[in-house]
């Protein structure tokens, strides 16, 4: 094949590939009684990242990547709020602090960050459209850092995002934000998902797992604004950046969002039942599987899991029959319910959003050389 048909080949293939993305769009799903979340479950095989120093990619694929993000920035950008918080006292309302939310239905009910409007006396919303309304704080979940705020609006000027199924998603695809870092309102930044299945820590004693890191640009403001696949669907809420320790934090290339199946697990409940009732196994588990702990208890130097370094006594896990870790032996959790678990992270993720108080779910376990099948009937987290 010459070059020049090569040329030609790959053009094609990329446009019909674009061609692709813009036509699949909003498919609405009833998720609860009280809140109507759009999803479109589809695989985002599509969305790969582009490489745009690519010689074969000339200049007209360059401009239809930036009517592709002018699109969606039209589209979505009437979706998303900017917050403003406010402490008040005996001398008026006091701004402190903002951030950034999004529509999820017609019913005026709009998804943030909690540590955006948490402990707030008042709450306002600023619209795409120059509209400014007070919003009533609905609920929220520390465990997530997600909160759910409402305004009182006519459904006709509320434009609802859709979600997509963070599942689907792989490193390397291409990701837009839209927010209002440092009172900057309505700003689009782009990047790529850097790395899946983060952990960080959520707003009480537990962490979020199934975190998405991306180097598109997240600032103080951003939090609780939508990253967005190359579709326009919200794929997970803007919610913490790593800063290196700096006394002023700013983008630093690694930014985290709270990926859009647990967004969609949590915000109905939060509106239904002002809580969300989280799964509890019970265990303690060493950071990661170091070649010490290899070498110690004789594991597989490729094993990938949750190395059990104490069973809590009062758990669920204990009453399975889950060991904690001994001189010469170890418990490693490798899967769930058959889903292999590749880390704590990855343990947090499932338990989060694909079980409930009471569900009993199947942990294979390598212990002592073979592998087990051990079910464990689940307990709440402590405190709920």
């Amino acid at each position: 094949m010459t070059s020049k048909r090569y040329l030609l080949l790959i053009t094609a293939v990329f446009f019909i590939a674009f061609g692709f993305v813009m036509g699949a769009y909003f498919t609405p799903q009833a998720s609860a009684p009280a809140v109507r979340i759009n999803y479109n479950p589809g695989v985002d095989a599509v969305t790969r990242t582009v490489a745009l120093s690519n010689p074969a990619i000339g200049t007209d694929t360059l401009g239809q990547i930036e009517s592709t993000f002018a699109e969606i920035y039209q589209n979505v950008a009437p979706s998303v709020v900017s917050i403003t918080v406010y402490q008040v006292n005996a001398q008026g309302a006091i701004p402190y602090g903002s951030g950034s939310g999004f529509i999820i239905d017609d019913n005026g009910y709009i998804a943030t960050n909690m540590h955006v409007v948490d402990g707030a006396d008042r709450i306002d919303v600023n619209f795409f459209d120059g509209t400014i309304l007070q919003a009533d704080f609905i609920a929220g979940d520390a465990d997530s850092d997600l909160a759910v705020i409402r305004v009182d609006r006519p459904d006709e000027e509320l434009v609802p995002v859709t979600f997509a199924n963070s599942d689907t998603l792989e490193v390397g695809q291409m990701v837009l934000a839209i927010g209002n870092p440092f009172r900057q309102d309505w700003t689009l930044t782009s990047g790529i998902i850097s790395a899946l299945n983060r952990t960080i820590p959520g707003l009480d004693v537990f962490s979020i797992g199934g975190v998405i890191q991306t180097d598109a640009a997240i600032n103080p403001g951003n939090s609780g604004g939508p990253l967005l696949n190359v579709r326009g669907e919200v794929i997970g809420v803007n919610s913490q950046i790593l800063t290196g320790g700096r006394a002023d934090p700013a983008n630093s290339g690694v930014g985290f969002a709270i990926p859009s199946n647990l967004v969609m697990r949590v915000i109905p409940e939060l509106i239904e039942k002002g809580r969300v009732d989280y799964s509890y196994l019970g265990i303690n588990s060493e950071p990661e599987i170091t070649l010490d702990l290899i070498e110690a208890y004789n594991l597989p130097n490729n094993i990938r899991g949750v190395i059990v370094s104490r069973v809590r006594s009062d758990g669920p896990a204990a009453d399975s029959g889950l060991r904690s870790a001994t001189a010469d032996s170890v418990d490693v959790i490798t899967a769930i319910d058959g889903v292999p678990v590749t880390g704590f992270n990855a343990l947090i993720q499932y338990l989060s959003i694909n079980t409930r108080p009471g569900d009993t779910v199947t942990l294979t376990v390598l212990r002592d050389g073979r592998y087990i099948d051990i079910p464990v009937t689940l307990g709440a987290r402590p405190g709920r």
